[in-house]
């Protein structure tokens, strides 16, 4: 088990933005923390009420967004136009080139969200877009998968080979871990045990094929686990 902490993260504060970026990205640049597999942002970005990210493109990325705090408004040039909230999984694929904004839906309260960028399995496809809602009562205490290559048992769709699980766990709440390969395991809120070890939010661990690993919540937490090929 590799621990990625919290404040090891890159940080960028762009006065109505305030990000951490997981992996390098923009202007934050570490040779040793590129990614990880097909794993290639987790930026943790907070917005200011009323303000976002103007219209900008994107090409050959899958792009997953997930919202903990607020909501998010989205719009692209595919006609989509939705407002996000917690709970909410948002998948684009940016394909051959795609135009999207974010902002902040609210002109009184922050915005809290993570977005992830995955490298695609192909590149060159249409665009496409996906939203879903998972209530909290799939996720308590559990893992439910809310990303898949082929969007089964009610996921999201992805063109990666790639399972993206997310859990909120109570303190003393445990679930059996599901099988994967590659793992990377991200703490949204909260403090957890992994392996002995407390990992608080922001923290990341990474894990080889076969490695066991138990989560096991300290203080109520919500975390991300992706299994990667």
């Amino acid at each position: 088990m590799k621990i990625r902490r919290s404040n090891e993260r890159g940080y960028a504060d762009h006065g109505w933005l305030r990000s951490f970026h997981t992996f390098s990205f923009a202007n934050y640049m570490d040779p040793s923390h590129m990614g990880f597999r097909a794993l290639r942002v987790i930026n943790e970005d907070r917005v200011g009420p009323g303000h976002g990210f103007g219209a900008h493109p994107h090409r050959d990325m899958e792009i997953i967004s997930y919202v903990l705090e607020g909501e998010m408004e989205h719009k692209d040039n595919m006609g989509n136009g939705e407002v996000m909230r917690p709970g909410d999984v948002q998948r684009m694929s940016a394909g051959t080139g795609v135009l999207h904004s974010e902002f902040n839906h609210s002109k009184e309260n922050g915005l809290h969200f993570l977005q992830i960028w995955i490298e695609p399995a192909q590149r060159g496809i249409t665009p496409s877009y996906e939203q879903k809602a998972f209530p909290a009562a799939e996720r308590q205490g559990q893992w439910r998968l809310v990303v898949s290559q082929e969007g089964r048992d009610g996921s999201v769709s992805v063109n990666q080979d790639v399972n993206l699980y997310t859990g909120l766990f109570d303190a003393g709440e445990h679930a059996t871990t599901p099988a994967t390969r590659y793992a990377w395991l991200h703490v949204v809120k909260g403090t957890v045990e992994v392996n002995g070890e407390t990992l608080n939010a922001g923290d990341a661990a990474a894990f080889t094929p076969d490695e066991a690993f138990s989560v096991a919540g300290v203080e109520a937490a919500e975390v991300l686990l992706f299994d990667l090929a």
